[in-house]
């Protein structure tokens, strides 16, 4: 039996093919662009044929009577018993313009050259979407009831079955099969539509929420899902057991899902937070579409919306169908289909070898260069108090990683010790002493860089001062507020403006603020500290609004407690559950690499949370712990032992790591 198929080397062609080769004696006659002609070796290793049943015809599917020579076209004559054509844009993002040349005039000079060679039967493979946004249940016997046919891949899809509905000479079947997934045996997977848009979101729900944590959903209307060896199966059987001309068949699940359950389904594949309530975007629906459009003309609400829909990995018309007014009857292909044992799987049974198949291959995150290496190599990266603690540790990441590593700090011995230590492993560093509380060094600092170093790539702003002390053993201590604020938030500034400049001239440039957990929870006796990193805080939101449109952002990083130099004078801190340097500076890497708005942790979230909704109750949970914990000797300015700790308060250090008491 002699076959000939267009759309051969597509996700669903290929393994038409192959299953159309199982067949003794079959030959497949396939159409290939001769630009493609290096792919025919390829392809025939996939199917396990030699070039005797896997003949390429050169073509194209744009052109008359798809470009066939005469040749070919004389030799296929009266030999092609079944002609399926599968080749077509099944992309909903796709212009106008490509789609009509492929999937209309395509389909046109297919049926002429099926028509041209006698094919026995001609196959026509179209989609649900030939159905258009039908309000109900589409039957296999309705075509012109279709209706809201506005979106070019809805529009083209029903206009190229029409074309063989009215234009085709020959026998012929349609079939519609639904959104074809990845093989449900092996979840394999070619590219990302459909329910795969979705799949970013629950990767980063499942990344920024603990698996307990009730989530929020988007419900909506009825999904039909299919995975692609169903697909081929159900083509394949029905292509040879029924002849009739004329006939439609809709390959799609029986049940279908809601939005809502599809979500569901997939988060559990994922093992993300299940979502326990589901927002229904119907909701949207009473909003006139003149305020609709209204507000998408505005500048603003452009770009936050297309902002987000790119960074969840959506296409911006995803929205419009949410809502999917259609359900399927297949009561055809189900007759069709009695006795052969081929039958649509259970989403529920297979959507983990999908997610599993999406996150080892097809996520888009594994195809961009996340390393710190191909994000800082060649770079300059200023990191700032880096002789010690989290800013060495930074710094021989950066270092080693192949950047241009300057630290600075205020002990000529220490920086130093620092370059002979990264000299000891192999790179170096370029050391610079300043001190950035005095304003006057803080500007001699940054223009030796601006003259050296032509500016810097990454700001890593760690040098800071931390004061614990509770204010009623502060109030003849005024100094103590006005020193903290003069390193961590003017320094900080003096320098960050200073080589703002260089970045925006560059229109490239990140700055990594070294913030504090306490921030979040308003950590007591840290009133000092606190609002230096508060205040910093508070600059960088404005900075990042002002600079969002000229390439230069900024991470604060709400870092929890890390055992430096800093906390050493804190006895209690001796045995409470802290981070190590290279944890922190793991925490910098990242902010570099990904360059989110803000990183914290789980617990300093909460913490925010908490004074947000419930500040009362925030309050009273930290005036506890405010009298659980003692005064250091180093705040009373007096010399002795480790305060005795109660049982409660060892409890709430191991509860509450990285808080600062």
């Amino acid at each position: 039996m002699h076959y000939f198929v267009t759309g051969a080397t597509g996700f669903i062609g290929k393994r038409l093919v192959k299953k159309l080769l199982e067949r003794k004696g079959a030959v497949v006659h396939f159409l290939i662009r001769q630009a493609s002609e290096a792919k025919v070796a390829g392809l025939r290793e996939y199917w396990g044929v030699s070039a005797s049943r896997a003949l390429p015809v050169f073509g194209d599917l744009t052109s008359k009577k798809l470009g066939v020579s005469a040749d070919d076209t004389r030799a296929l004559k009266g030999q092609i018993d079944h002609f399926y054509h599968l080749a077509a844009v099944y992309d909903l993002e796709a212009d106008a313009e490509s789609q009509i040349a492929v999937n209309i005039d395509g389909t046109r000079n297919t049926v002429e050259l099926a028509k041209a060679i006698g094919a026995k039967h001609f196959h026509h493979v179209s989609s649900i979407a030939a159905a258009g946004l039908y309000e109900g249940v589409f039957r296999e016997d309705m075509f012109d009831e279709a209706e809201n046919l506005d979106h070019p891949y809805f529009m083209t899809k029903h206009e190229s079955e029409k074309i063989v509905r009215t234009e085709c000479k020959v026998p012929w079947s349609v079939y519609r099969p639904a959104l074809v997934v990845g093989d449900s045996r092996t979840g394999e997977m070619d590219k990302i539509d459909g329910p795969y848009y979705f799949f970013k979101l629950i990767q980063r729900m499942r990344q920024i929420l603990p698996p307990w944590m009730p989530s929020v959903g988007l419900e909506g209307g009825r999904i039909n899902i299919v995975p692609v060896d169903f697909v081929v199966d159900a083509l394949d059987h029905i292509s040879h057991h029924k002849r009739a001309s004329g006939q439609c068949f809709h390959l799609v699940d029986p049940m279908g899902y809601r939005v809502g359950d599809v979500l569901d389904i997939l988060t559990k594949a994922a093992h993300a937070p299940k979502m326990n309530l589901f927002i229904n975007a119907a909701l949207m629906g009473f909003i006139p579409k003149s305020v609709k459009k209204g507000l998408m003309a505005l500048a603003p609400v452009r770009r936050v919306y297309r902002a987000v829909m790119q960074d969840l990995g959506l296409p911006e018309d995803m929205m419009n169908f949410v809502n999917y007014p259609t359900r399927f009857d297949c009561r055809e292909t189900l007759a069709a289909l009695k006795g052969s044992g081929i039958e649509c799987p259970n989403l529920k049974d297979y959507a983990w070898r999908l997610w599993d198949y999406w996150e080892r291959h097809l996520d888009p995150d594994l195809h961009i260069d996340r390393s710190l290496k191909g994000t800082v190599a060649g770079k300059v990266v200023l990191v700032t108090g880096g002789s010690s603690g989290i800013g060495l540790a930074a710094a021989h990441k950066f270092a080693e990683a192949g950047a241009v590593t300057l630290i600075c700090g205020r002990d000529q011995d220490k920086l130093d010790e620092a370059c002979r230590s990264a000299k000891g492993k192999g790179y170096q560093f370029i050391a610079y002493p300043a001190d950035i509380a005095d304003m006057a060094d803080a500007d001699r600092f940054v223009q030796l860089l601006i003259t050296n170093h032509g500016g810097v790539d990454f700001l890593i702003n760690n040098a800071g001062r931390s004061i614990r002390r509770a204010i009623e053993g502060s109030y003849d201590r005024f100094h103590d507020f006005e020193r903290t604020m003069q390193l961590n938030y003017f320094g900080c500034l003096r320098v960050t403006m200073g080589l703002l400049p260089g970045m925006v001239a560059k229109r490239k440039g990140h700055v990594v603020n070294i913030s504090s957990i306490g921030v979040l929870t308003n950590a007591p006796r840290f009133s000092a500290y606190v609002a230096s990193k508060a205040a910093l805080d508070a600059w960088t939101r404005c900075a990042s609004s002002e600079f969002a449109d000229q390439g230069i952002s900024f991470t604060t990083i709400n870092m929890p407690l890390v055992r430096t130099p800093m906390i050493a004078p804190t006895q209690i801190y001796k045995n409470v559950p802290t981070l190590a340097p290279e944890e922190a500076a793991d925490l910098i890497a990242q902010a570099c690499i990904f360059k989110p708005v803000r990183i914290a942790t789980r617990l300093g979230v909460t913490g925010q949370v908490l004074h947000a909704f419930v500040p009362r109750v925030a309050q009273i949970v930290m005036n506890t712990s405010f009298r659980m914990f003692p005064d250091s000797s180093a705040a009373k300015g007096e010399k002795g032992s480790k305060p005795q700790l109660s049982a409660e308060a060892v409890a709430m250090q191991q509860m509450m790591r990285g808080i600062h008491f």
